[in-house]
């Protein structure tokens, strides 16, 4: 045999290797006491089944601020064991009204970081893999989006959203993906369609303009928005955020390349966000995710 098909193969068992015990150690978290425990609600409702599939699952998230935060909280106190969160900033005193991790207390810190721990208080068994990078069309590549379940996008940043929406329609994994909850105080009016059906969301329009320019695959995948678009009252802050941006850290924790990266400061505008908005925007999508998760394991059954 060839070498490099030896080399072909030998990968390969490994990876059928690595999946077998990963399988078999979620198997264990949720048969374990404290797994019982904590999941026993989600188990009542849901069954053994579909616990199974969910703790085997393995998710990625791109941007845990306002939205993708509070769909981490909700994934891992519903039996999630296996989640990598990916976002480039620090915690902001700004992002304290809306984000979960964000408390006076963890500001300055790594938001992947803080929000790790956060989760881990959750569920100490969970396996979080936090990674302080930014996603884009240069660093695509980095996160092997093939190797995953699950792929949601709670990204910021039009170009970002875009490339991780034609990166992830065209992978297996159960996608979703967050408009802006920005400028909405209604929660009512918080939806979800697909996203090439989506009516009413400027973000949205902008990022299928994108897309279909890129001749994009378009698969149909779930997407969080609302229709209400509202205006900043309070516009005579943003003068002041531009003056308060000017202020360089020195050092700090986590990447140094990053110290003082916010995407605040990449956007055209800045606009005001409200917690019980974005945490609707977050739930939301997980609660897409656990259905989907619910649906294929009725199925297999």
């Amino acid at each position: 045999m060839h070498r490099s098909s030896v080399f072909c193969l030998l990968v390969k068992s490994l990876k059928i290797y690595q999946s077998y015990n990963f399988i078999i150690f979620a198997a264990q978290i949720v048969d374990s006491n404290m797994g019982k425990g904590i999941f026993h609600r989600s188990e009542l409702l849901m069954g053994k089944e579909v616990m199974q599939a969910l703790a085997e699952k393995r998710a990625i998230l791109f941007g845990i601020g306002g939205v993708g935060s509070w769909c981490a909280e909700s994934l891992v106190r519903t039996g999630l064991l296996n989640l990598t969160i990916v976002d480039s900033d620090r915690v902001d005193i700004t992002n304290v009204n809306r984000q979960l991790m964000a408390t006076t207390k963890t500001v300055g810190e790594v938001k992947t970081i803080a929000l790790k721990e956060r989760l881990l208080e959750i569920n100490p068994d969970a396996n979080i893999t936090d990674i302080q990078e930014i996603y884009s069309r240069d660093t695509a590549d980095d996160f092997k989006l093939e190797e995953y379940d699950i792929i949601i996008d709670a990204i910021d940043s039009l170009s970002s959203k875009a490339h991780l929406i034609q990166n992830a329609v065209d992978k297996e994994a159960i996608f979703v993906s967050s408009m802006g909850a920005a400028l909405k105080v209604d929660p009512t009016r918080v939806q979800v369609e697909s996203f090439w059906n989506v009516k009413g969301c400027p973000l949205a329009r902008k990022v299928r303009k994108m897309l279909r320019k890129w001749k994009v695959n378009e698969r149909d995948f779930p997407c969080v928005y609302s229709d209400e678009v509202l205006e900043n009252e309070g516009a005579y802050l943003i003068e002041q955020h531009a003056d308060d941006a000017d202020d360089k850290a020195e050092n700090g924790p986590g990447n140094p390349e990053l110290l003082n990266h916010k995407w605040d400061h990449k956007k055209a505008s800045i606009n005001g966000s409200l917690a019980h908005i974005t945490g609707i925007f977050g739930m939301t999508l997980a609660g897409l995710i656990i259905q989907q998760i619910c649906q294929e394991a009725k199925i297999k059954a």
